[in-house]
């Protein structure tokens, strides 16, 4: 592994180590932005689709089948094979691809942002050494899959588990963006997390299994409301 994370003592050592920095790096207290985004999230709220909790489950719902199992998530296992192998030809491809992948300039620049948060972050609180940060800045621009990979591989995340905890962290902010925006209680906030949360077993099953030509993100949607969040009059969040 070209990281060279250093390992705890123990098993029971490192199980522990490895959740807390998975905590850590789905911690809505992470300092990258991503609670100024909502992913168009806004824009359906707006237009009534997404008008109450049923609603709102709805869209995160089809997010997650449509875009987040069959294309984000998969790129994000990818980024982390590639990472873990210390395959910089591979970390280039799948970061460049994804960037590709975001159809409106407001998911590009979420994306690079976020990225670029959590690289500075990573440069910041960790002793890389400077292979690591060779690595980290061979990149010109990079999404935030591409660092959150990067991270859980060199706090030797278990891959599963840190896939679990990238869609997870996505899923909260989601959730979260739609508290603001709806408005909705607290309650209905966690009986979303809950009913929404128990579908991301499968969500990384599918993104482990799925075939490279089969990855798409046919959400039209999705890309026509990000579109149109970009004039909207009125609104909380930067996507």
């Amino acid at each position: 592994m070209s990281l060279s994370p250093s390992a705890p003592a123990d098993s029971s050592d490192l199980s522990a180590h490895a959740l807390s920095r998975l905590l850590q790096l789905a911690s809505p207290a992470l300092p990258v932005g991503a609670y100024s985004y909502s992913q168009g999230l806004e824009a359906a709220v707006e237009s009534g689709i997404a008008a109450d909790a049923a609603g709102v489950g709805q869209w995160i719902g089809d997010v997650m089948a449509s875009s987040m199992a069959r294309l984000e998530a998969p790129a994000w296992w990818r980024l982390q094979a590639a990472w873990s192998a210390g395959d910089m030809q591979a970390v280039r491809y799948w970061n460049d691809w994804f960037i590709a992948t975001r159809e409106t300039a407001e998911l590009r620049a979420e994306t690079l942002q976020m990225g670029y948060s959590l690289r500075r972050l990573m440069l910041d609180v960790e002793d890389l050494g400077l292979k690591g940060v060779e690595e980290l800045e061979r990149l010109d621009d990079m999404a935030f899959p591409t660092a959150f990979a990067f991270a859980a591989v060199r706090w030797s995340i278990p891959p599963r588990m840190a896939l679990g905890g990238y869609v997870w962290s996505w899923l909260e902010n989601q959730v979260m963006a739609a508290l603001k925006a709806v408005p909705l209680g607290q309650t209905d906030g966690q009986r979303l997390l809950a009913n929404l949360g128990a579908r991301i077993p499968a969500i990384c099953e599918e993104a482990v299994t799925v075939a490279d030509e089969d990855l798409s993100n046919f959400m039209p949607g999705l890309a026509i409301l990000s579109s149109v969040h970009e004039t909207q009059y009125s609104r909380l969040f930067r996507s």
